[in-house]
């Protein structure tokens, strides 16, 4: 029901809530991963069942895929359907050039994949993720296990050479046990305080041996809404180059049908 959800969660549900107008019947949408992402795939289950929706869908996570499964959505391999038509996703972090941080949830690969292998990607958030400058979420760096302390130590050897000084770069753990990606990797959290050029590190990252991504989003994203707890969504896009903002009302009566 409405007034059990805390304020966060339905900023979240508002936000997922009018990404779904964005999906319509025909169409292979990508699903995100986390939270907020989840009240998405709740919402066009729903749309599934109850108004004959007809989308197939590639998920960015195994509990992605279960979830929208246990909806009864159609879920297809991204080899399979080649290309879509939307990807919706949640981020950590996004700034005002609609960079992002994501990773938190430890589906980032999957997440980059998916994303830019897509016509529009668009990104569902409260408004905590909007940042001025990005880099106060620890940026998630997936890595394979072979070499993994070398890994580590390149890394950060990297990162003092673009200038971070007190670095703050820890193995993800869950329940005091390695946390283990679903592509068989492990995640290096790198708190860096504020990233000033992400795109030059992003790059410098990869170029590691070892790396697989980092939890940079540069140039994906095109159109964020930002849910408020009021039942406000406010979406920015990007239109050649200038930020376009429009504040819209989302019916906020139906949280029942995902309690």
């Amino acid at each position: 029901m409405a007034q059990m959800l805390s304020g966060s969660e339905r900023a979240k549900f508002t936000a997922a809530k009018l990404a779904t107008d964005y999906v319509v019947s025909g169409m292979r949408v990508g699903l995100g991963t986390g939270s907020t992402a989840a009240w998405l795939v709740r919402q066009l289950g729903a749309m599934v069942t109850n108004d004959g929706l007809d989308i197939v869908a590639v998920p960015t996570s195994a509990r992605t895929a279960e979830l929208a499964i246990n909806l009864g959505i159609k879920i297809v391999t991204l080899d399979e359907v080649g290309w879509l038509d939307i990807t919706v996703d949640g981020a950590d972090e996004f700034d005002r050039h609609f960079n992002l941080i994501k990773g938190g949830g430890g589906a980032l690969l999957w997440e980059k994949i998916v994303a830019r292998a897509s016509s529009k990607m668009i990104v569902i958030a409260d408004k905590a993720k909007d940042v001025a400058t990005l880099g106060d979420f620890a940026l998630p760096i997936e890595v394979i296990p072979f070499g993994l302390q070398t890994t580590k130590a390149l890394i950060e050897a990297k990162l003092k050479d673009h200038g971070f000084k007190a670095l703050d770069v820890q193995l993800r753990q869950r329940d005091g046990v390695v946390f283990t990606t679903d592509e068989g990797n492990h995640i290096i959290d790198t708190r860096l305080g504020m990233v000033t050029k992400p795109q030059d590190l992003a790059v410098d990252l990869n170029s590691i041996p070892g790396v697989v991504e980092n939890g940079f989003f540069i140039d994906i994203c095109e159109t964020v809404i930002i849910g408020h707890e009021t039942g406000n969504a406010e979406v920015r896009t990007l239109v050649d180059g200038k930020t376009v903002t429009a504040t819209k009302q989302v019916a906020m009566n139906r949280y029942s049908d995902f309690g």
